[in-house]
């Protein structure tokens, strides 16, 4: 076979040689945006279990990378790891829909670790990231079917594809070493769902998995390592792998000048991607509800794919938080109980009121809403009440988190951790940062000073 005709090679071709002509300046701005959401969802899952777990890997040394919000550098691949689950740590991250994955959470560890070890600008440092969203939308929207996604996890499977190509822009890789590090990639590709059913906490860890897997890959082919050309086409390649089938059409990246980047959209709730355009949905259907009356039943009708997600149908018992936040009818009832799309939603398992909508809530698809998946994400909630009659709402896309949204959680965030003024100075470094000349100075800035220590964050390091 010729290596140079293979998909990896083209696919990789056409990262190396992408420039911001190729993607355009909205693509720049829809990095920037997703670059302060990702470190707003680290700093806030700071002192959560898996976030403090995931740091407390991340050795000391003196020339390696830093993690957000914590003191002093560490080496480079558990920093990197450290910030990925940190970044995954609310279930906010953002998601493209097409790809069923979450790309900001392994693009974004990688390259700002890179960065710091590699001589390159904003600027490089944002084109790199856009070219690994792009990578890992077009394959995902290429590989992932509701089957598929029903056993693996997107991000765990399409990520590593990400991450390495993103790697590749910000180390300088040549093409042969980009290919290996791509084809090498295609060997880390894993991520189980069994945790949407039982709330185990692998779920946060997956993109760390992806991100030290890569970070390995890269560093083996800059070393020289080869791997196989055809990882994605050939006989016992991906997609014959997860997909059991060949490719059907080639994987072409930026195609039409458009980038896979400005679909991805920023999670106004902390929560199943599935569960939000539903939770949005009862609020409505919630505030059109007469004063004084009670809700008897409540209807959900959304995409089958949303349906069909580990853990979205699930009625309980929710043990654990994430399992809530897996639950459409979860989610829907805290909306409804509370008056709210909060992550505090997410602390009340046992509140009585949550449990009996819950026990009212029947969750079906819609074949309208299941035709527009997934270049839309609607749904419609009914609510029955107890004088006998029904109000409802009905959304045909999730409502995003907006730039105010977005700027007002990173502020609240990185200010608990290192006070307003740096919290700003961070926001003025991403807004400019296709004009700041050293791209690594974004983590430097995001760690904590030396000898910091934030109340409820403190990591035992073994």
């Amino acid at each position: 076979m010729d290596i140079s005709d293979t998909q990896a090679s083209r696919i990789v071709r056409e990262a190396l040689r992408a420039t911001p002509d190729t993607f355009g300046a909205d693509a720049l701005a829809h990095a920037r945006r997703c670059l302060l959401d990702y470190l707003s969802c680290a700093f806030e899952a700071l002192p959560l279990p898996w976030s403090t777990q995931a740091a407390g890997l991340a050795d000391p040394a003196a020339t390696g990378a830093h993690v957000v919000g914590r003191a002093a550098p560490r080496a480079l691949a558990q920093a990197a790891f450290a910030n990925a689950v940190a970044g995954h740590g609310l279930v906010r991250e953002d998601m493209h829909a097409g790809s069923v994955a979450h790309l900001g959470v392994v693009v974004w560890p990688t390259v700002l670790a890179l960065s710091e070890r590699h001589a390159v600008s904003g600027a490089q440092a944002l084109a790199a990231a856009v070219v690994g969203y792009e990578t890992g939308a077009r394959i995902g929207r290429a590989v992932i079917t509701r089957e598929l996604a029903r056993l693996f996890r997107p991000t765990g499977l399409v990520g590593p594809f990400a991450a390495a190509m993103a790697g590749a822009r910000v180390m300088g890789l040549d093409e042969a070493q980009a290919l290996h590090a791509f084809a090498l990639a295609g060997n880390c590709c894993a991520g189980l769902n069994q945790w949407a059913y039982t709330g185990g906490s692998e779920m946060y860890f997956h993109p760390g998995f992806v991100v030290r897997n890569a970070l390995a890959c890269l560093d083996l082919a800059r070393l020289g390592a080869q791997a196989s050309a055809s990882i994605l086409e050939g006989e016992a390649g991906f997609f014959q792998a997860y997909a059991r089938a060949p490719l059907a059409d080639p994987i072409r990246l930026f195609a039409d000048g458009k980038a896979e980047i400005a679909q991805v959209f920023n999670k106004p709730a902390p929560a199943c991607n599935f569960a939000q355009t539903p939770c949005q949905a009862a609020l409505r259907a919630l505030g059109r509800v007469p004063k004084g009356r009670r809700i008897t039943a409540v209807r959900i009708e959304t995409t089958h794919a949303a349906v069909a997600y580990p853990g979205c149908a699930s009625a309980g018992p929710f043990e654990h938080a994430l399992q809530a936040k897996m639950s459409i009818l979860y989610g829907v009832a805290a909306v409804l109980a509370r008056g709210a799309i909060e992550e505090d939603n997410y602390r009340r398992l046992d509140d009585p009121e949550i449990a009996r909508l819950v026990d009212a809530t029947t969750l079906a698809r819609d074949e309208a809403f299941t035709r527009a998946f997934p270049a839309r994400q609607g749904a419609r909630v009914a609510l029955a009440l107890d004088d006998g009659s029904t109000v409802q709402a009905e959304l045909d896309d999730v409502a995003a988190a907006g730039d105010a949204l977005i700027r007002e959680r990173f502020r609240r965030a990185a200010s608990q951790v290192l006070g307003a003024e740096r919290a700003l100075r961070i926001e003025q470094m991403v807004d400019g940062y296709e004009h700041e000349p050293d791209a690594g100075a974004l983590a430097r800035l995001c760690a904590a000073p030396a000898h910091h220590t934030t109340p409820g964050m403190e990591i035992t390091t073994p």
